[in-house]
């Protein structure tokens, strides 16, 4: 092990990049659908090991002697976002005549600039670097920090973050309900390094211990959580309908009668056996093909679908301004449809994705003819506020669109007043590829963050009910047409305050901060 490790150390140049990239590449693994998360056990050595060999010679400025830890973390970031986010691309195709120029933008560029975090992350764990213990929690910090960092700066773009490589499954997700994501990104980095102190065998024992540690606390949360009964105090019977409508028809005038009346049929059929009349139908986003104020007979179609009680919460395009002329605002939004047809609430998507719902600085890029890529006909507006819906039975449904669900401060502000998370999304524009899965991963995460049900309907998949532990309940595979019929206990909130998960996380990012810098510090008396 010393002798490959001092082989990794000692590479330069293009090779140190190959190796990096590779790692990166590797570490995708971990995530969904692979779930293969001891990959990381060798990705994350090898990254501290290229990082022991990444320095500049001791005349050269700051800058320069930082230089190779961040190349090193950029071309591990673009190796782990290249892999993990390729399939990005396969929304260019859906409309190929018109967006196939865009595919190397959207499948190179995008991770090109996520990489930038990665790089900082490295540069910044470099700078408490030493030569034991202290440059893993060196790492951990760094990664951490540019976890947290990737969540919201520029819009936001938390997407596999490191962390959901530790929770495959429920038994091992229980233990972001006390840290959050942001001490689950670094305590992940932590562990998988880890075995990188196998080579040098300098604080060996200690590493030993506290990856037992660490796991058995995992594990043995995750056990405790899930072995505690759950006592519901409220319970909602519900129908998610999952149409699998084909995107090159979504928007098709001709056939827009025919898919609404595919909604229709689904909605309004007997329960399975063993089931209840639904309380509550959930449609997916941008379900409706066409707009309520163009067709006011499809309210009056949806009231005499519903039954006495029953409520339907759809995705739409709202518009606002009266007509389809200049002026005009469209909404990627969730209505609720009560059995009259009565549209008696609507939820704005307030997060839009960048150049898919809308172009930022649209007046430039319009100049060379470059709009929106996936989204629809046309532009979106973003919503102004949030709040939750009530659904029947006294229930309120924190509602999110596509993939507002991956943001953990934004679903936790409304989950902490809400009894059930509700997602809607169209993943049909990446097909049978790793991304609906890595979305519906993060969902899943959500609801153990926040301890409530998640209700997530998505036009080909995943569709699924998971209980507020993170377990599925039931759900449709991709590309399959049908409904879910569950009944879904709620029983109440999060372990921790979407605070006080912050305040943990911080803390275990502080505390790996002040290990590597003491660390840090006492190689260098120790070397003076």
């Amino acid at each position: 092990m010393q002798r490959f490790a001092g082989r990794i150390i000692l590479l330069w140049g293009w090779r140190r990049s190959l190796v990096a990239f590779a790692a990166g590449a590797l570490a995708v693994l971990a995530q969904a659908p692979y779930d293969f998360f001891a990959v990381c056990f060798v990705s994350f050595p090898v990254l501290v090991w290229l990082l022991d060999g990444a320095t500049g010679e001791a005349s050269d400025g700051w800058f320069r002697r930082l230089r190779p830890a961040f190349a090193t973390g950029w071309w591990f970031g673009f190796g782990y976002f290249l892999a993990g986010l390729w399939w990005i691309g396969q929304a260019l195709l859906v409309e190929a005549d018109s967006f196939a120029w865009a595919l190397p933008f959207a499948v190179v560029g995008i991770p090109f600039a996520l990489a930038i975090f990665y790089g900082f992350a490295t540069v910044v764990a470099r700078l408490f670097w030493s030569s034991d213990i202290g440059r893993i929690a060196a790492l951990a910090f760094g990664f951490g920090l540019a976890e947290w960092l990737r969540d919201f700066l520029f819009t936001g773009f938390p997407w596999n973050a490191v962390g959901y490589a530790a929770m495959p499954v429920p038994l091992l997700m229980q233990s972001v309900s006390v840290t959050g994501m942001i001490g689950m990104n670094a305590l992940a980095v932590f562990l998988f390094s880890l075995p990188a102190l196998v080579a040098a065998r300098r604080h060996l024992r200690l590493g030993i211990a506290l990856f037992i540690i660490l796991v058995v606390a995992h594990v043995g949360f995750g056990y405790f959580r899930l072995a505690t009964p759950v006592k519901p105090t409220r319970s909602i019977d519900v129908r998610i309908v999952q149409p699998a409508v084909d995107l090159s028809e979504k928007w098709d005038a001709s056939v827009r009668d025919r898919i609404f009346a595919t909604l229709l049929g689904i909605s309004g059929k007997a329960p399975e056996e063993g089931h209840a009349k639904p309380q509550l139908i959930l449609w997916p986003e941008t379900s409706v093909p066409f707009l309520f104020t163009e067709r006011p007979d499809a309210l009056t179609a949806l009231g005499d679908m519903l039954a006495d009680g029953q409520m339907l919460i759809a995705g739409v395009v709202r518009e606002e301004g009266g007509s389809a002329s200049a002026g005009s605002r469209y909404y990627n939004s969730v209505v609720a449809i009560n059995d009259k047809g009565e549209i008696v609430d609507a939820v704005d998507k307030v997060h839009l994705v960048p150049f898919g719902e809308y172009l930022p600085f649209a007046d430039l890029f319009e100049r060379f003819g470059i709009g929106q890529l996936v989204a629809g006909p046309m532009n979106f507006a973003a919503g102004n506020e949030r709040h939750p819906i009530g659904v029947p039975g006294g229930l309120r449904a924190a509602p999110f669109i596509c993939y507002e669900v991956i943001f953990p401060d934004l679903v936790a502000a409304d989950a902490a007043s809400s009894d059930v998370i509700v997602n809607v999304t169209n993943d049909a524009w990446f097909g049978d590829t790793p991304g609906p899965y890595q979305h519906f991963r993060q969902a899943q995460i959500r609801a153990v963050e926040n301890g409530l049900p998640l209700l997530r309907a998505a036009n080909n998949g995943i569709s699924a009910v998971v209980d507020s532990r993170g377990r599925i309940v039931d759900a449709l595979a991709v590309d399959a047409r049908g409904a879910i019929d569950a009944h879904v206990p709620v029983s109440g909130r999060a372990l921790l305050s979407p605070d006080q998960r912050r305040i943990n996380g911080l803390l275990i990012m502080l505390l790996f901060a002040l290990a590597a810098f003491t660390l840090n510090v006492r190689q260098r008396l120790r070397v003076n």
